[in-house]
């Protein structure tokens, strides 16, 4: 399966997924004005990822700026595919990364861990500029 990359632009994340690197990246922000349309091939691609069999550990990298609620029901969806995956045997750590100064984020990597056993979630609390 070839990369898949998506640049950002003022209302969404970049995305990025490297099979052969088994990294999957989303930096950004995200209130895409139709979430549903903008998040349903970055789900696919992941899914077509996970369902190669060829996969052993994806590391995942998320440092979302900003997000709006719609959001937030996007990436619940990307984290119960990942826990699906983790249950299944692959490895998937989470390097759920958040400015120092972001309540919301630091809480939102809290839940994740709560909500979704199976991944490996690190924080990493980034400095504040």
């Amino acid at each position: 399966m070839d990369a898949f990359l998506l640049p950002s632009t003022s209302l969404t994340p970049e995305v990025s997924l490297n099979p052969a690197q088994g990294l999957l990246i989303l930096c950004g922000e995200s209130y895409p004005e139709h979430v549903l349309s903008f998040y349903a091939p970055i789900l696919e691609k992941i899914k077509a990822v996970l369902d190669t069999g060829k996969l052993a550990l994806l590391r995942v990298e998320m440092h979302i700026t900003y997000y709006n609620s719609a959001s937030a029901k996007a990436f619940h969806r990307i984290f119960q595919m990942l826990n699906q995956a983790a249950e299944g045997g692959i490895v998937i750590d989470l390097h759920w990364q958040f400015d120092e100064e972001d309540d919301m984020a630091r809480d939102l990597g809290k839940d994740i861990k709560e909500d979704f056993p199976a991944i490996h979630v690190v924080e990493e609390r980034l400095a504040t500029v």
